[in-house]
């Protein structure tokens, strides 16, 4: 990974963690990952940037980022060590307010920032550090729902497969923006939006490992959207909803869907479930455009934020803001079935980034 040491003392991999600071967390957590088990022992943690809660890794020369999710929004590059993590330099500002998410695209960092409804784009220098200023495209528009909807929030935003747009789903219109980024300054522009259901708050997105088929996981319905992608025209195309929890939730409980992930093998989808604290499980063995649930566990926590899968798809580790740790499970190479195996207390936790 571009000489960056990714393996700990034991010679097993990392995982990174981050979470709020704001609420009694420790910044970016670093954490071995034991590669029989997958099990995760904390090794350092670094507080450098406020409420480091979303985080990104580049895989070719192994710098990790993180959104500082507060109300002035900045992003901080870390160079992994044989100590810890290294700060690349000081924060940097991304022109919006509440950065929830962040990728890399076409040499760029992008973040998605909540609070002021926007998408930003960075110019990376040539040790991976960000710089500004951030090129900004603010969102327009607002949803039924008075008290989330009342104007865009940017939740999250990713490129597609082939790196030739950006897309960024918006919980607070309830529809997915296509962008084509500006080949010279990596500004974005709307090339297309598509619309959801009024009201369902779209939040996260995860593509199919064929490129053909997007999953929108909303929050404010229980519900997955299966949209087929077409890259060649940058067209995004609603296709069917799928319910992620059951209806008649005992005792007044909502479910808010939190985060989705597509197996490497494309023959599995598991989305976290905040309210029900649950982990679901999709089958896609009839075809990427028609998943069937058929499992549902408990997450191992209380408020499961975030959920990663390990390179392999052999396991899944679940963020759990609320309770405070991360948990892992086993995956069923049959079903898809996640068992747990463990978990460990890290408080305030709200993401998971395996190396």
């Amino acid at each position: 990974m571009g000489g960056a040491d990714t393996t700990d003392r034991s010679g097993g991999h990392r995982a990174y963690i981050g979470s709020f600071t704001s609420g009694g967390g420790r910044g970016v957590t670093t954490a071995a990952v034991d590669p029989s088990t997958g099990a995760l022992t904390p090794l350092t943690a670094t507080a450098a940037l406020p409420d480091p809660s979303y985080l990104a890794l580049a895989r070719d020369t192994g710098v990790l980022y993180a959104v500082s999710e507060t109300g002035q929004g900045a992003v901080g590059a870390f160079r992994p060590t044989a100590e810890g993590l290294a700060p690349l330099g000081a924060a940097v500002r991304v022109g919006g307010a509440g950065p929830t998410h962040l990728s890399l695209a076409g040499g760029r960092l992008l973040t998605a920032n909540y609070t002021s409804g926007s998408v930003s784009s960075l110019p990376l220098a040539a040790d991976g550090s960000p710089a500004g200023p951030a090129s900004v495209l603010a969102h327009s528009g607002a949803g039924p729902d008075a008290e989330r909807q009342e104007a865009p929030h940017a939740h999250q935003v990713l490129p597609d497969p082939t790196g030739r747009w950006v897309l960024s789903v918006d919980l607070g219109t309830d529809s997915v923006r296509v962008c084509a980024p500006d080949p010279a300054t990596g500004a974005l522009r709307v090339h297309a939006e598509a619309g959801l259901r009024a009201g369902t708050g779209p939040r996260h997105l995860a593509f199919h490992p064929s490129g053909e088929v997007l999953y929108v996981l909303h929050e404010l319905e229980p519900q997955l959207t299966v949209c087929r992608w077409t890259a060649a025209s940058g067209q995004l195309e609603p296709v069917v909803e799928v319910p992620v929890a059951p209806g008649g939730l005992p005792g007044g409980v909502r479910a808010y869907p939190s985060a989705i992930v597509a197996s490497p093998d494309g023959r599995f989808l598991w989305a976290a479930v905040r309210g029900t604290d649950t982990l679901v499980t999709f089958s896609l063995t009839a075809g990427p455009e028609e998943p069937q649930l058929t499992d549902t566990v408990e997450c191992g926590g209380r408020w499961p934020r975030d959920l990663a899968a390990d390179p392999s798809g052999r396991r899944l580790y679940a963020a759990n803001e609320r309770s405070g740790d991360v948990t892992w499970f086993e995956v069923d190479p049959l079903t898809g079935h996640p068992r747990r195996a463990g978990s460990v207390a890290v408080p305030a936790a709200t993401c998971v980034v395996l190396d």
